[in-house]
């Protein structure tokens, strides 16, 4: 993929959020989330409650860098000018100008602010504009209803149902809910859909 660099820091960002490369300095900006808001990661493949969590989340997300799998970054809040959360693209497959998008989590005070479309619109236009990509995915435990409403008001399409693909933390199996947006889909509808709902906040 020509267009891509693992190596270089790219800075996406607007009026409202800025994102930027995770790194492992970011551990004091998150450790509040980890030490009081554990259930952030309730749905989570990956937990980071607590000091070691948060460590092994960062070592695992800058690993996934370093491997050229995994593109993660941190939320910015301009509007509180506050650290919100992070982010990350991740199972890049750029031959096939395919990727993920996901491990998408906020603090709550940053909940259903807005704050979330201003940063999957930085992000896909990044991916279909800039990384020229066909597909952004996207997944979730198919139990999260939170997560699912998000994905679909951003303009996201239901593709299926992955049955038992999953671990949670009962000790049992989840469904995954997939879903997508197609490059065609983002320059038709899905980002001026956005761009009206940023306008709304």
């Amino acid at each position: 993929m020509q267009n891509f660099d693992f190596k270089e820091d790219y800075i996406l960002e607007d009026d409202f959020v800025m994102l930027r490369p995770l790194s492992r300095n970011d551990f004091e900006n998150l450790l509040h989330f980890s030490m009081t808001e554990p259930e952030i990661w309730k749905f989570s493949l990956i937990h980071a409650e607590g000091e070691e969590g948060l460590k092994n989340y960062l070592n695992l997300a800058l690993e996934g860098r370093e491997n050229e799998k995994e593109y993660p970054f941190i939320v910015f809040d301009k509007r509180e000018n506050k650290y919100a959360g992070s982010t990350r693209f991740y199972d890049m497959q750029l031959s096939n100008k395919a990727i993920q998008l996901g491990y998408t989590w906020y603090g709550k005070q940053f909940q259903g602010t807005g704050l979330n479309k201003h940063c999957k619109f930085l992000l896909l236009q990044f991916a279909f504009e800039t990384m020229q990509m066909e597909r952004v995915e996207f997944r979730a435990d198919n139990g999260n209803e939170k997560s699912k409403a998000a994905m679909k008001s951003i303009g996201c399409i239901e593709e299926g149902i992955l049955r038992s693909s999953r671990p949670n933390r009962d000790g049992g199996r989840s469904d995954t809910i997939v879903l997508s947006i197609l490059k065609e889909e983002w320059h038709d509808k899905v980002k001026e859909l956005l761009k009206k709902k940023m306008a709304k906040k």
